[in-house]
């Protein structure tokens, strides 16, 4: 009888807890403008997201891409106007560790193996 009582009391603790507990806000980083800067692989690269739509100018390119938030730590985009057959490819980016003004993620193309990881700092709203 004693387990009885104590199982749906823990289940109340437990639930009043979760609600305390709170996740770094990513949502911050669904809009604004954002760089990623030079090297371990990338090129410096500005970031400008709005809605629904992401563009980025690096090098002499200007890519626009479509942006779709799964959570507030994984997004996917995929390429408007693909120029070659990689472009093509959805890249799935999981948000794994928030700063103040930037976070680190960790890139996949398409259904490969291979992680590309960096940073993007926001620079304004």
């Amino acid at each position: 009888m004693k387990k009885l009582i104590l199982l749906p009391l823990l289940l109340v603790v437990l639930l009043s807890c979760k609600d305390k507990i709170k996740a770094p806000d990513a949502d911050r980083f669904k809009s604004g403008t954002f760089e990623i800067p030079a090297g371990k692989g990338y090129e410096k690269t500005i970031i400008i997201r709005q809605d629904s739509i992401q563009i980025e100018k690096y090098e002499d390119r200007i890519d626009t891409l479509s942006i779709s938030w799964k959570n507030n730590f994984n997004y996917t985009l995929k390429m408007l106007h693909p120029k070659t057959a990689i472009d093509e490819d959805p890249i799935h980016i999981k948000i794994t560790n928030i700063k103040d003004n930037s976070y680190e993620f960790e890139a996949v193309i398409g259904y490969s193996n291979y992680v590309q990881k960096g940073e993007i700092t926001k620079t304004s709203n």
